[in-house]
């Protein structure tokens, strides 16, 4: 793998763009590469691994029990991409990915890149999205606080830093990442006084019917052992109905309630997760259709059988194309990437199948169980859509959910998009990643719909923040000038 620390330093064109270097891109990039392609593999963060199997080859934690072996797995994924010839620009944001009609030998995109103060347009024949998950946001009153933070961003923390949360920690939310960092942080040393699980109880008799793939999958024994040793080590509370973070000038106490019983513990940090959703801001941008998934609530891109987008030439792979987990991720960078080498004509239609016959059968017996978390962690309707009118929802514009409320019932808001136009909720710096799947799910609470009905954030490129004096710099071509200039 060739590292690019300059931008200037990048071709003019590749036979194929991945834009994320998770556990989805480095397989995508590496299995591309073996086929002979020129790729192209761009991501923000400084080392590759992404959220899951991130700063693995440089993250100061030596104890391996800290982060757990599936953590550890992640070293042989990186290797893989290392020996190859991808181009990898790390600490380098992918601001945009259009439509270009000067890709020699017909169309392709255009893919905007910016790293230290200068941005770059280089050209791709395809596009893999392997931009991954976000932690659906949660919020409750009081989440503003200082020292109150996501059980990813602490998760960040510890894996790239080593840095352990001082003092009494209180985790809340649902889903199996909240067990999994609450072993992580016990594990590394954290003062954890309490583990609230919010999941909504009513789902799980839904959820017993997926049961039989559950006991058949990779889930089962992992699973089972992480939930017993936090219910064992931990002061674990099920059952929980209300949340609120109070303190002056910072976080000091959380208060629970579980239907009629309330409590108050003390706390210096609160971290809050009530489970993943796939990342939509660079796949709405670029215009692939999304649909929405009613078990996982949330929006997924609507994908073929290789993980093609409804634009054509790109495919979305790993989270990002719906959760599946760090095997599944890499498994679906293998197969988008082996239709990205067919359709450029590097191997055929049958070398194509061929390779992806194994690869599609582990990534069946990866996906084995996943219906069962879905639906056995899926949050409940009151974290989906905070009651209490003060809870900020939109934290860039300061929007509460009271406001959500008032205004879809006396302005007759529609959607999203709408709502923007009267609150601007959504047009901060976030660009909706914090606030976009509460605000459609307010809205949809309002006016009785399903929030298919509603809608999500249209995006527009930039994705991501760049300046003027980037966009003013960037080099052009003589085709571009050209292309103006007609």
């Amino acid at each position: 793998m060739n590292r690019i620390d300059d931008v200037a330093a990048l071709r003019d064109a590749y036979d194929l763009a991945v834009v994320g270097a998770g556990p989805a891109g480095l397989a995508a990039a590496a299995t591309a590469s073996e086929l002979g392609l020129s790729v192209l593999l761009a991501d923000e963060n400084p080392t590759p691994g992404g959220q899951i199997y991130r700063s693995v080859t440089t993250t100061p934690i030596q104890r391996r029990a800290v982060l757990g072996e599936d953590y550890w797995a992640g070293q042989a994924v990186v290797d893989r991409c290392e020996r190859s010839s991808a181009d990898y620009a790390a600490r380098t944001t992918v601001w945009t990915v259009g439509r270009t009609e000067l890709v020699a030998g017909g169309e392709g995109f255009e893919v905007g890149v910016s790293a230290g103060g200068q941005a770059r347009l280089v050209d791709a024949r395809r596009v893999i999205l392997a931009t991954g998950a976000l932690e659906r946001p949660m919020p409750i009153p009081g989440w503003t606080l200082p020292g109150v933070m996501t059980a990813g961003a602490a998760q960040i923390a510890l894996k790239s830093s080593g840095l352990v949360p001082e003092g009494r920690v209180v985790l809340a939310g649902c889903g199996p990442l909240l067990y999994l960092l609450a072993s992580q942080l016990e594990a590394a040393g954290a003062n954890i006084v309490a583990v609230l699980d919010t999941s909504d109880r009513r789902h799980a008799l839904a959820a017993a019917a997926a049961v039989p793939d559950f006991l058949r999958s990779p889930y089962l024994a992992k699973g089972l052992r992480l939930v017993l040793n936090v219910r064992r080590k931990l002061r674990f509370r099920g059952g929980v109905t209300g949340l609120r973070a109070e303190g002056d000038g910072r976080v000091q106490r959380v208060v629970v309630e579980r239907g009629a019983a309330r409590e108050t513990l003390a706390c210096d940090m609160l971290l809050l997760h009530q489970g993943v959703i796939p990342n939509p801001n660079m796949t709405s941008a670029v215009g692939c259709e999304q649909a929405w998934d009613d078990e996982q609530r949330c929006w997924t891109p609507r994908l073929d059988a290789w993980f093609g987008a409804s634009v054509p030439g790109i495919a979305i792979a790993g989270d990002g194309a719906g959760i599946g987990g760090a095997e599944s991720a890499a498994l679906r960078g293998e197969v988008a990437a082996l239709d990205a080498a067919h359709r450029i004509g590097r191997i055929d239609e049958a070398e194509r199948d061929r390779r992806a016959a194994p690869v599609r059968s582990a990534l069946q017996k990866s996906m084995r169980g996943r219906r069962f978390l879905d639906l056995m962690y899926r949050p409940a309707p009151a974290f989906l859509a905070p009651q209490d009118p003060s809870t900020i929802v939109c934290r860039c514009e300061e929007v509460t959910a009271g406001q959500l409320r008032e205004t879809t019932r006396r302005l007759g808001v529609q959607g999203p998009n709408q709502m923007k136009t009267f609150l601007r909720c959504g047009m901060g710096p976030c660009q909706g990643r914090l606030c976009g799947s509460t605000v459609t799910e307010i809205i949809a609470e309002v006016r009785g719909v399903s929030p298919a009905e509603v809608g999500a954030y249209r995006l527009r490129p930039p994705v991501k923040p760049i300046t003027l004096g980037e966009l003013a710099n960037l080099p052009k071509t003589d085709a571009a000038i050209k292309a103006v200039c007609r």
